[in-house]
């Protein structure tokens, strides 16, 4: 079945019902609803992210002793002046934006020296590790995937760095075989599956690997049955997998032109991305091109074919919303274009009698599933626009499945082919749900539920009963019974209701002495759906207060949810976000020597720009590979996709208010910031690492307080993506401890 996700450079939430992977519902277990993934052209897609929201916690700073007696490495400060538009900018530190330098390379060790130091006296962090370890440590399984003669399931004992995919040709049996182990490929356990998929008859199997955590990518092949390695191997991928050709001869596959000598690999701009067929046992170089537009080098192209082998589709992005798709019958020389982009999202889920599944939000801000006669490029809606959004659709044998949002939460409901409402699917728990989707020839599917206090457990589902069973049930190491989330709505600054979820143990007293961890992310359509975190349990249990604020920018509400939080809207992601810290703190929830905020890549960007505007209101800051320098973003690897949410400083009037809420350009001497723990990688090449590398200079020579402010810089780690468990734990218990001590918060032991 065709499944074409065009924004390969957005980070999604996982597209309920749109990954046909025994490997996707195993990560939908840790990282449901908060994961932030890259969907890709792939049949059966490897849905693995980071989820920032997941590790770590909150407070407002108590200074200690030593904090008083940290030096900081000194950094050299150049005269580097840009003028736009009239307005002159400094830009001291723009030497540390070549990380292929020496004097780059130097600068990390000393700033990674001065940071480690200190988190690694803090006195707690070796009980908070090892609490992690324990709470970590329970087996992870996906649902069973049947691809030929063998069933698939991909499984983590517990704190295994990378899961292993395994496969039995009857379920029913205890005998299994290890089909492929990441752990094998490296021995610190960088080397991560990427994306997995398997021809239409299951003899061939091709899979992509990064390394350190990079978006870079490399493609082999494996013959199934003997699970011999061919000779095929194709380099320069990224935001890509393999999309087979229904003969199972070949398949689709997006790159790039291999980097010229001495451009560096992981700053440079990705431009002019290509559509390829490759043919196997064939050597790349003589792979047939498929599509490209040399007149749009800055757009994402990917492609697939049909399942029936008549059409092929190409996707163009502009950035990470808006597409354009393509399409041409199988043989014909030129494409044709079926929907003109770039104003709204097109989403090819099926193909079959010449009859093409899109979902869109063309007339449908909520969204909606229509059906597009490819003969006559008649649309006719198949699944209309609700009051809810709709989140995704899945396919099972001759039924669909609807995600939709109702207040950050799922529903899903049950159609057929033709649109007719089967029926509400009776859902074992309230959260976040991933699965419903399978081959077109199966006659069941699988599903998976998780909320804040409950892992995700994985549930059988026949869709011709309406019946579900449990498969397989979480074995983690907390009673999720003794705590409680509740979902609350607070006023931002224009007067907008926003939602957030709050997660506790039962009994807290509303006294403002809780530490509390605020996350959001406001951006790019992501939503922020309930997901279990053992991270944010081990915070509970030491009477943490847990929080998640459905922040403008995303879609929870529809597509003018998101509108209203890019581009000149941005602010209103700021606002709503600070308005969420001082409703915790009316409300007794917490206090500002107890609150920390928290985010990840675009969420960096939201805690970078908080704290800059509300100093004063929060104890500990943690900005996580965040997007920091807005003038400059659009410069590296793929961050002109990001010019359509945020804007560009090449234009005017964009410039004006990007350099208005931009945290490089927003601190200030003389200013007391909350304690802050930067965090980035020296392999992101999603966003760059000078984005955190500048803002720690900046922050060091201007902070006037006593908290400390440091950046920990990972090595042989990316963006987030396939990090190995023994750096997530780490990094987790660095962050933790570094919360703990700066909020005054005892760690208390669990028995």
């Amino acid at each position: 079945m065709l499944k074409i996700f065009p924004k390969g450079t957005k980070k999604l939430p996982f597209n309920k019902g749109n990954a046909k992977s025994f490997l996707y519902l195993c990560t939908q277990i840790i990282y449901i609803g908060m994961a932030k993934v890259l969907k890709s052209i792939a049949i059966v897609f490897v849905a693995i992210a980071i989820c920032y929201a997941a590790g770590y916690g909150c407070g407002r700073v108590m200074k200690s002793m030593m904090t008083k007696n940290i030096e900081y490495p000194a950094t050299a400060r150049e005269n580097v002046v840009d003028n736009y538009f009239g307005t002159e900018v400094a830009d001291p530190y723009r030497w540390l934006e070549d990380d292929n330098s020496e004097a780059t390379a130097q600068w990390v060790a000393e700033q990674n020296k001065v940071t480690f130091d200190y988190l690694r006296s803090l006195p707690a962090r070796e009980k908070i590790k090892s609490r992690l370890e324990q709470l970590w440590d329970y087996p992870t399984q996906s649902a069973p995937s049947k691809h030929g003669e063998w069933y698939y399931i991909s499984r983590n004992s517990g704190l295994q760095n990378q899961s292993v995919i395994y496969r039995k040709r009857d379920l029913a049996s205890a005998e299994e075989e290890i089909f492929l182990d990441p752990n094998s490929l490296s021995e610190d356990g960088t080397v991560a599956l990427n994306t997995a998929t398997f021809s239409k008859d299951g003899k061939l199997f091709a899979y992509s690997l990064a390394s350190a955590g990079s978006d870079w990518v490399e493609i082999f092949v494996m013959d199934a049955e003997s699970k011999t390695l061919l000779p095929d191997h194709i380099k320069w991928v990224k935001f890509s997998g393999a999309s087979w050709a229904p003969d199972g001869k070949g398949f689709y596959y997006s790159a790039y032109d291999a980097p010229k000598e001495g451009e560096a690999l992981y700053s440079a701009q990705n431009t002019n991305q290509k559509v390829y067929y490759h043919r196997i046992g064939t050597a790349q170089s003589e792979d047939r091109l498929i599509y490209a537009d040399p007149s749009r080098p800055l757009h994402y192209f990917h492609g697939g074919e049909s399942e029936d082998g008549r059409w092929i589709f190409v996707t163009g992005s502009a950035g990470t919303s808006g597409t354009e798709l393509l399409y041409k019958r199988k043989g014909e020389k030129r494409f044709k274009t079926l929907f003109e982009g770039f104003e709204y999202d097109y989403m090819v889920l099926d193909c079959y009698d010449d009859t093409a599944l899109v979902m869109t939000n063309n007339d449908a801000p909520n969204y909606r599933l229509v059906s597009v006669d490819l003969n006559t490029r008649v649309c006719h809606d198949l699944i209309p626009q609700t009051d809810n959004p709709l989140e995704g659709v899945g396919t099972v044998g001759e039924y669909l499945f609807a995600f939709y949002l109702i207040d950050a939460q799922n529903k899903v409901l049950q159609y057929d082919r033709k649109g007719n409402l089967i029926r509400e699917v009776e859902l074992p728990a309230i959260g976040s749900v991933g699965g419903f989707d399978s081959r077109r020839e199966d006659k069941d599917t699988y599903y998976a539920v998780a909320n804040y206090t409950t892992p995700g457990n994985i549930y059988h589902y026949d869709p011709e009963t309406g019946v579900s069973t449990l498969y397989h049930a979480s074995e983690v190491k907390f009673d999720g019974e003794q705590y409680t989330t509740s979902q609350i709505f607070f006023t931002s600054k224009d007067g907008t209701r926003v939602p957030m979820f709050v997660s506790h143990k039962k009994g807290l007293k509303l006294n403002g002495k809780n530490p509390c961890y605020l996350y959001g992310y406001g951006g790019f359509q992501i939503n922020l759906t309930p997901s279990f975190s053992t991270t944010a349990a081990m915070f509970m249990e030491q009477g943490g207060v847990y929080c998640v604020v459905n922040l403008r920018g995303g879609t929870e509400y529809g597509e003018q949810w998101h509108k209203a939080g890019m581009l000149e809207n941005k602010q209103n992601v700021f606002d709503d976000f600070i308005a969420a810290a001082e409703h915790l703190i009316a409300e007794g929830y917490t206090s500002s020597e107890k609150l920390a905020i928290a985010g990840g890549s675009n969420g960096g960007l939201l805690v970078g720009a908080c704290m800059t505007q509300r100093p004063e209101l929060y104890a500990v800051a943690l900005p996580a590979v965040g997007v920091m320098d807005m003038l400059r973003y659009h410069l590296f690897t793929i961050g002109h996709g990001w010019v359509v949410e945020y804007g560009s400083s090449e234009n005017e009037e964009q410039f004006n208010y990007l350099y208005k809420y931009s945290p490089l350009h927003n601190l200030r001497e003389g200013v007391s910031y909350p304690a802050t723990l930067v965090t980035t990688a020296d392999h992101d090449d999603r966003v760059v690492p000078a984005h955190s590398f500048k803002f720690a200079a900046t922050l060091q020579h201007c902070h006037a307080g006593d908290a400390p402010v440091l950046i920990r810089i990972d090595t042989n780690a990316g963006h987030g993506a396939g990090k190995p468990t023994a750096k997530r734990i780490e990094e987790a218990a660095d962050v933790y401890a570094f919360i703990f001590e700066n909020t005054n918060t005892k760690y208390k032991t669990i028995k």
